[in-house]
């Protein structure tokens, strides 16, 4: 079934939301190129009230983004019939399939992994002090894998539908 309008804008969608998330890891990025690990000998209040401001600074929609962008993605596959194909590696929809699978995993580690040490971090979960500077560490190269994954998968994503012919 072709629904010419409704493809459009899941384009449209998969792409604005994924300048949305992955924009907010190269920012995230450039903002912090190393990682500098919480003091234990810092006031509480202020460590309260740093992460309460980058929190809204940064901590947006970008996490909603990902599912946009995946679920756009996992559809518009779907409504080709290139799914199984694609998820399989099978063919030449392998070079999309191994982006889709990137995305899947980018989008799993953001959820599995770096929001729920982020919630300590920022103090939406109660944490010692101790365990925020452990889970400073812990977002931080989550937060990295995922920048270092957007590279391939924005190549695989590009490859997949203007560069097939060279796989």
């Amino acid at each position: 079934m072709q629904l010419p309008a409704l493809d459009l804008l899941a384009r449209y969608a998969h792409l604005l939301f994924a300048l949305v998330w992955v924009g907010h890891n190269y920012a995230n990025f450039i903002q912090n190129p190393r990682f500098v690990p919480l003091q234990n000998g810092i006031d509480t209040a202020t460590l309260n009230r740093d992460l309460e401001v980058r929190m809204r600074r940064e901590h947006g929609i970008f996490r909603y983004a990902s599912i946009v962008v995946w679920a756009t993605g996992m559809a518009m596959l779907w409504q080709r019939g290139w799914l199984a194909d694609a998820l399989l590696l099978q063919g030449p929809l392998a070079v999309i399939g191994l982006g889709a699978w990137i995305g899947t995993f980018m989008l799993l580690n953001l959820w599995l992994v770096l929001w729920p040490h982020q919630k300590k971090l920022l103090g939406f979960v109660p944490a010692t002090l101790e365990e925020r500077v452990r889970c400073s560490r812990i977002t931080f190269l989550s937060s990295r894998s995922n920048t270092i994954l957007s590279f391939p998968l924005l190549f695989l994503m590009a490859a997949g539908g203007h560069g097939l012919h060279f796989f």
